[in-house]
């Protein structure tokens, strides 16, 4: 069993803390990486008492972006199923980048190797302003 370390970033240089995750398989598809990543981030809000917000790769629904996150308009449990389903999608999407290494994953069926001490680098792509 090894851990992966994933963290997140901006186009914009803004770095996220990263944190870890123990993974007992030596290969994964990109696809189930990011569904145990989102798995591990929703059960970690919904443990947390009172928690309005919630700090992850993509928005849940019905919140609103804040500085350190989303922010629930109503106090909920967020379902880790639903919250994948909109991580896939916005991956398909083009919403953000992942990065195995050094290398631009783009399939999401692609099986990846995990050695130790791999970090996984989830690039938020920042909308540009004007025109």
């Amino acid at each position: 069993m090894g851990t992966v370390t994933f963290v997140d970033e901006t186009t914009s240089g803004d770095r996220g803390a990263a944190f870890g995750l123990e993974i007992a398989e030596e290969r994964l598809t990109a696809r189930e990486l990011i569904r145990r990543r989102v798995f591990q981030e929703v059960a970690e809000f919904n443990a947390r008492e009172q928690s309005q917000v919630f700090q992850g790769l993509v928005q849940p629904q019905d919140t609103e972006r804040v500085l350190n996150g989303y922010a629930l308009r109503t106090p909920r449990r967020i379902d880790p199923e639903v919250q994948t389903e909109r991580a896939l999608a916005a991956f398909a999407g083009n919403g953000f980048l992942v990065l195995v290494g050094d290398r631009q994953v783009t399939d999401p069926d692609e099986e990846l190797e995990l050695p130790l001490g791999l970090e996984v680098t989830f690039l938020k792509l920042v909308p540009l302003v004007g025109g």
